[in-house]
């Protein structure tokens, strides 16, 4: 039973006006849904967190490559610019190499070399002229010398050994080697037993006076 909210009269349900009071009857009721029709659904909110995340990665990825390229690029520019400029000359087994950076150029005579060397060669030695080369480069001059001799491994450590008491040395089953260095130059010695023979290979590096004071 309805019942007139503003009179309280009873009516009859379905009545849109009271009979008494001429009232219009509020009807409490939802209203009636068509047959069939569904509401439409409301759409969730796109997530856009995993789109952001991927977006961030591949721009990292990017810049990755890109920062790979450049490199790359540089390096090739800078190795073209050093073959464009160098000079190679032959003279005989000698071989120069002229750089706008230094000079590289292996020994024409390794009595010479040994000369320049600044450290005495294994007494009854052979010099081998294959790897035994000079080279100045950003003020600093190196010579490397190779040699050979039929004395032990220990005797021909021992030698240098001795001639450099304060030089850091280690050694192991079939090798010796002796590391000298202070503020102007480092010479490194490294003695194999190869076969019947053991090889010596002499390294001297020192630095020029304008090396030393940039350095410093």
């Amino acid at each position: 039973m309805a019942f007139c909210n503003s009179c309280g009269t009873s009516i009859t349900p379905g009545t849109r006006f009271c009979n008494k009071c001429g009232a219009a009857v509020l009807s409490s009721s939802p209203a009636p849904v068509a047959a069939g029709s569904v509401p439409p659904p409301v759409p969730a909110p796109a997530s856009t967190s995993g789109g952001g995340a991927l977006k961030a990665i591949l721009i990292i990825v990017g810049v990755i490559a890109l920062v790979g390229v450049l490199g790359l690029t540089s390096v090739a520019f800078f190795a073209w610019r050093v073959a464009r400029h160098a000079h190679i000359s032959h003279d005989g087994n000698n071989v120069k190499v002229e750089t706008p950076f230094g000079t590289v150029e292996s020994a024409k005579d390794p009595q010479e070399a040994a000369r320049n060397l600044g450290v005495d060669v294994y007494p009854g030695s052979q010099i081998v002229t294959n790897g035994t080369a000079s080279v100045n480069f950003g003020g600093i001059h190196s010579v490397s010398l190779n040699a050979e001799s039929t004395d032990s491994l220990d005797k021909v450590c021992s030698f240098y050994k001795a001639k450099f008491p304060s030089a850091m040395s280690t050694s192991q089953a079939d090798q010796c080697s002796i590391i000298l260095s202070d503020k102007k130059s480092m010479i490194t010695i490294n003695v194999k037993a190869r076969g019947d023979k053991t090889k010596i290979a002499i390294t001297n590096v020192t630095k020029s006076d304008a090396a030393n004071s940039s350095s410093n």
